[in-house]
């Protein structure tokens, strides 16, 4: 019996030594693609479509979870955060230099301000984690702007609608697709189409409210129940047939937003 447990413990700290490792994990974030995945770990387009069952490499999600080949991290770097009394997802994405999506994402949480006390939340590891953004230096004049567009569109819409709305739009920045200041975003006429129609009725020139000017600085301070989404409408005001076939990430309220 001696034995048995001896070449059991022996064998157990041959693998610990082996570095035994599992595949890393990348979480997709908005406006990348195989292609700046591939190049971030050193692999290709094709192995990272072979190992994920992709059939078009031109389309992957934010929030998608990526296996990538030929990468290992050690077994036991993940953890998990029970949640304490008081605590937001916001606090305890700030506790592990992560982000909200990052959690979310990895949780599957769908409603960014619910958790409960006692859930155990599995924290990003370094590779799952988002990548931190430059900071955004805007000027007071493109925060009243953003302020006001919230004001515009979500006025009405519970606060954590407004919050996403300026979320939305602060992902837009960060996507390759769009303008990148937020004044370019908000301003965008695409083939004639203005992408926000506060901005064609004259609406986003009304004042900014109280409301308004924190759900931008919640979306600033990394606050995201849009859930990554670079895009929103309301279905019983838009004929718009193209958002009615974007990926939807969220509905909130009178808002369905999608990336």
């Amino acid at each position: 019996m001696r034995k048995r447990l001896t070449g059991i413990l022996t064998v157990l700290l041959l693998l610990l030594m082996s570095g035994q490792a599992y595949a890393a994990i990348h979480v997709v974030r908005p406006g990348e693609t195989l292609w700046l995945i591939s190049q971030q770990y050193g692999t290709t387009v094709a192995a990272l479509a072979e190992a994920n069952h992709i059939a078009n490499a031109n389309y992957i999600e934010a929030g998608q979870r990526l296996d990538i080949p030929g990468q290992s991290q050690p077994v036991g770097r993940q953890t998990v955060h029970t949640v304490s009394r008081g605590e937001t997802l916001w606090l305890i994405s700030q506790k592990y230099n992560t982000t909200v999506a990052a959690i979310a994402a990895e949780n599957k949480i769908e409603n960014n301000n619910i958790i409960r006390v006692g859930d155990k939340l599995v924290i990003p590891t370094e590779q799952e984690a988002a990548p931190v953004l430059a900071p955004r230096n805007f000027s007071d004049s493109e925060l009243d702007l953003l302020a006001r567009l919230v004001r515009a569109e979500a006025e009405g819409e519970p606060y954590r609608g407004q919050v996403a709305v300026a979320a939305s739009v602060l992902n837009r920045v960060d996507d390759p697709r769009y303008p990148n200041t937020l004044s370019g975003v908000i301003n965008q006429v695409s083939n004639g189409f203005y992408q926000y129609s506060p901005v064609l009725d004259g609406r986003i020139n009304r004042p900014a409210n109280d409301s308004a000017r924190r759900a931008v600085q919640a979306a600033l301070n990394g606050e995201d129940p849009s859930l990554g989404a670079t895009g929103f409408y309301n279905p019983a005001k838009t004929s718009n047939q193209w958002v009615r076939q974007q990926p939807v990430t969220i509905t909130i309220a009178n808002h369905v937003f999608f990336r």
